[in-house]
């Protein structure tokens, strides 16, 4: 996996990949605009191509986009649905202007309009959006859910039908958070479970499907439904509920992002989750065998 972090963009969209590389980063993903925010001002062309040249120099092997919190692409209120299609639009284009590979978002709740509507409303916005950037290279990734509430996508059977509603494979793709994962009741912490979790992927959503992941540990338990992320290895997955993950040969190319909470400015936690997660691949230390003691009585004499 191509371990990386959601960086800040503070002081210009362009410094944020040199802020991955200094953290030891492969990837970054970061926000194009507030997540707070329907609209942001244009994003400058020059700016645009100086990330896409940062990148470069940086070395990072990928970027993705996270889209606001705002939106809700399931939404029954007409003007909600209108806003967050419009707002998806953008997010799009400054997607595209950054060159980045992904534009991940949350599918939405359907807000007691029921499971159904809520789907239909999601696959028809995005094969909206796709219709109208026919050309453009940036892939759409759904992330799954917690399934809080009436959030739509928190099981792989509800992520593959909006897949399969939209069509466009090279376009649309699926973003896998391990809190959210566990939190709506998969588990894969042990060798056994990730191999039922991979089945049950790969005949619903296809695990080639999956394009990039969020490394989060969970402070609630199996099944809890709530999204609160914790820090690698502090909270209910432990550090082991990452190792298959992240040593799969099958995620070897895709990106893995932490969104885990931050103590300060300085990107120090990030750093240590980045190496602890590092660490999970890294073969095994040699330890030298103690020399018998006719070997050692040997070498004595010929010495």
């Amino acid at each position: 996996m191509r371990l990386g972090a959601h960086v800040s963009t503070a002081g210009g969209i362009s410094r944020a990949p040199e802020t991955g590389r200094s953290i030891g980063a492969e990837a970054i993903q970061i926000f194009s605009k507030s997540p707070h925010s329907w609209t942001a001002p244009p994003l400058d062309p020059e700016e645009a191509a100086r990330f896409r040249a940062e990148m470069e120099r940086t070395g990072l092997s990928a970027a993705s986009v996270h889209h606001n919190y705002l939106t809700n692409l399931a939404s029954p209120k007409e003007s909600n649905y209108r806003a967050s299609r419009a707002s998806f639009r953008d997010d799009l284009e400054r997607s595209e202007s950054l060159g980045a590979r992904h534009l991940i978002f949350h599918p939405g709740a359907h807000v007691g309009s029921g499971t159904e509507a809520g789907i239909r409303r999601i696959a028809a916005a995005l094969v909206w959006a796709i219709g109208e950037t026919p050309k453009y290279r940036v892939r759409i990734l759904l992330e799954n859910a917690a399934g809080q509430g009436t959030t739509l996508g928190s099981t792989f059977e509800e992520l593959a039908r909006i897949l399969d509603a939209v069509g466009a494979p090279e376009r649309v793709g699926i973003a896998l958070d391990t809190c959210h994962l566990f939190a709506s009741g998969v588990e894969f912490r042990t060798d056994t479970d990730y191999g039922a979790v991979l089945d049950r992927l790969q005949a619903t959503v296809g695990a080639d499907r999956v394009q990039a992941f969020h490394l989060n540990d969970s402070v609630a338990g199996l099944g809890s439904h709530l999204d609160r992320h914790a820090n690698i290895g502090r909270g209910a997955l432990g550090i082991e509920g990452f190792r298959r993950w992240v040593t799969d040969r099958r995620w070897a190319e895709v990106p893995g992002y932490l969104e885990t909470p931050l103590a300060d400015e300085s990107y120090a936690t990030y750093r240590d989750e980045l190496a602890a997660l590092r660490a999970l691949a890294a073969p095994p230390p040699r330890v030298a065998r103690p020399r018998s003691g006719a070997t050692a009585a040997r070498r004595r004499r010929s010495a």
